[in-house]
């Protein structure tokens, strides 16, 4: 198993990143046996992972640093490519514990200064037992202005071992000043077929759940993955999906409205209960807290940050699960389409293939891209910080009309 069997259907990128990293091992080995470094090298210090959600950004970030961290004395063997899966570099690499490998993520709504400034502080470090500092940002599109500005000076002016991996949706989603200092890989969505594969050898999935998973997708993995093993996210996928059906007048869409948000607000405190509690009970004991829970003097602010911080996670994790119930809302409408236009095109929901064709007869293709715009201008609104219920509301109205 080499680092880059979790890549799927990105065979140029994976060519690309494979190159890269035979070219830094051949360089650090020069480097450290006093000899020239060779010439024309296909590796650089700032690398800029995009594409499309569940293309897998940051699976080939971890795969490049864990290549770049390979230490396996065969690697020569296999055609000199680095990344064989097993050595100590390439495990740790990919499950997190790599001393030189910094994965940076975020499920708050941005990355500010103060997180910023502590990376570029470390990527002015040696690399303690690797071979490269890797620093790995999967959420580049989240950082403010002031960060991306604290970031532009670190990618300038790189330390010599240090290599920065940036991920995010698209190129206009990161400052221009930063993305022309970093060399560009754009990934594509993975084939269905592909991810279904890979849902049915890594995790041993029922080929017929895996496939229906992987459709209902349209090749996200990470969404695939959790739909084909999770109860709840089959039960609130079908719910998104009978919205189209209860919009005929406005009390029904108001209410689909109210539950759509009241599903969002459950998912988010579903995660605080799962992270908040252990999160405080771990900072209270580390701040010194008494018995009774009583708090030492002075920490008040700490605890006051720890909870803004926590409320931000709330508000991020209510705007994702509403945007995964607007994109198969999306999805639905977009098959919708594809019948009322003849295409042959593969549908995404054919378990709901009944609804699929009431709403196409009853409807016409100009009311369905209409359809689609207004969910598409209900996510617009949400990354405007527009009040959810209000955006949502304005979208099941727009539904209705058509």
């Amino acid at each position: 198993m080499s680092v880059w069997d979790d890549l799927v259907g990105q065979d140029r990128v994976q060519e690309q990143l494979g190159a890269a990293a035979q070219d830094a091992d051949a360089l650090v080995t020069a480097v450290s046996s006093g000899e020239r470094v060779p010439p024309g090298s296909r590796m650089t210090h700032a690398w800029l992972f995009t594409g499309p959600p569940g293309s897998g950004r940051s699976t080939a970030a971890r795969a490049f640093a864990a290549a770049l961290q390979c230490t396996s004395p065969d690697r020569a063997l296999v055609g000199g490519a680095p990344g064989c899966g097993f050595c100590d570099g390439c495990h740790t690499s990919l499950v997190g514990t790599h001393a030189d490998v910094e994965v940076v993520r975020t499920d708050l709504l941005s990355i500010g200064v103060k997180e910023t400034r502590e990376l570029v502080r470390r990527a002015q470090l040696s690399p303690a037992v690797g071979r490269w500092q890797v620093i790995i940002l999967e959420d580049a599109d989240r950082l403010t202005e002031g960060a991306g500005n604290v970031l532009l000076k670190a990618v300038e002016e790189p330390a010599p071992r240090t290599v920065w991996l940036l991920c995010a949706p698209s190129l206009e989603d990161v400052l221009p000043t930063i993305r022309s200092r970093c060399r560009h890989l754009t990934l594509r969505t993975p084939p269905v077929d592909a991810v279904a594969d890979v849902l049915i050898r890594r995790d041993g999935i029922d080929p017929e759940r895996a496939a229906s998973a992987a459709r209902a997708t349209q090749g996200h993995i990470g969404r695939a993955r959790r739909l084909a093993t999770d109860e709840k996210a089959r039960a609130r996928r079908a719910a998104v999906l009978k919205l189209p059906l209860r919009v005929d007048d406005i009390g029904g869409c108001l209410k689909a409205a109210q539950e759509l948000i009241d599903t969002a607000a459950e998912d988010a405190k579903q995660v605080a209960e799962e992270v908040d509690v252990k999160e405080t009970e771990d900072m209270k004991t580390a701040l010194g807290a008494v018995a009774g829970g009583r708090m030492p003097r002075g920490t008040a602010g700490v605890m006051k940050e720890l909870e803004d911080k926590q409320k931000r996670r709330r508000t991020r994790t209510q705007r994702d699960s509403l945007d995964l119930a607007l994109t198969d809302l999306t999805g639905f409408y977009r098959d919708v389409l594809a019948l009322q236009l003849g295409s042959q095109i593969a549908l995404s929901n054919v378990d709901v293939q009944d609804a699929l064709d009431r709403i196409a007869r009853s409807s016409t293709p100009e009311r369905t891209l209409r359809r689609i715009e207004a969910v598409i201008a209900c996510r617009r609104a949400l990354d405007r910080n527009v009040a959810p219920l209000l955006a949502v509301e304005a979208m099941t109205m727009a539904l209705r009309a058509g």
